[in-house]
């Protein structure tokens, strides 16, 4: 059928040849049925323009990628660990055994979040403390100062013209290299 289909196609073939090609194609190949003969070139030739739908394809592609990758696994991490593990029982703490913090959770999920991604309630609570005397400590710094601007107002003092702080490290380093050079001079 190829064949003749491409003879159809050819340029050397007149109207005339063409409608005896059609005959011969539509020929009885078993002597029982004719068979059909599609040709090509019947119809107006158009093309569409629609828009694209490459957004639409991409995102199914990574949908369906993200399901694979992430909640398929998911889905079975929380099946085996609901089904195998379990919940936790309920039994006496044996003598001297202090238990960890994630022991007093119930759901094998929530103890393994516990132990590896959150941290200590303990901990937690002593870095809170921490934050709340440092900033007592601020306030009693600022609460000094006050103080002191409040005295020197009262008493209309300022601190001199001369009045340089003196930083201890360098202090110190110029008071070595003094000692040095005195100590090669003899003086």
């Amino acid at each position: 059928m190829a064949i003749w289909s491409s003879l159809v196609r050819s340029s050397q073939f007149s109207g005339r040849n063409i409608n005896m090609l059609q005959s011969l194609v539509l020929l009885n190949v078993n002597k029982k049925a004719l068979v059909p003969v599609r040709m090509m070139s019947g119809g107006h030739r158009t093309f569409t323009i629609t828009p694209s739908r490459f957004q639409w394809h991409k995102f199914k592609d990574m949908f369906h990628y993200y399901i694979m990758v992430g909640l398929i696994p998911v889905l079975a991490v929380v099946f085996y660990a609901n089904v195998f593990i379990g919940p936790a029982q309920l039994t006496e703490i044996p003598e001297g055994y202090v238990p960890k913090h994630w022991e007093y959770h119930n759901h094998p999920i929530t103890r393994f979040i516990a132990r590896y991604i959150l941290d200590n309630p303990q901990q937690d609570y002593e870095k809170m403390l921490h934050h709340l005397y440092e900033e007592s400590e601020r306030m009693q710094m600022r609460a000094l100062e006050e103080k002191v601007r409040e005295k020197m107002a009262e008493r209309n003092d300022y601190q001199s013209y001369y009045y340089r702080p003196a930083i201890g490290k360098y202090h110190r380093v110029a008071k070595e290299a003094a000692d040095h050079l005195k100590s090669i001079r003899g003086d």
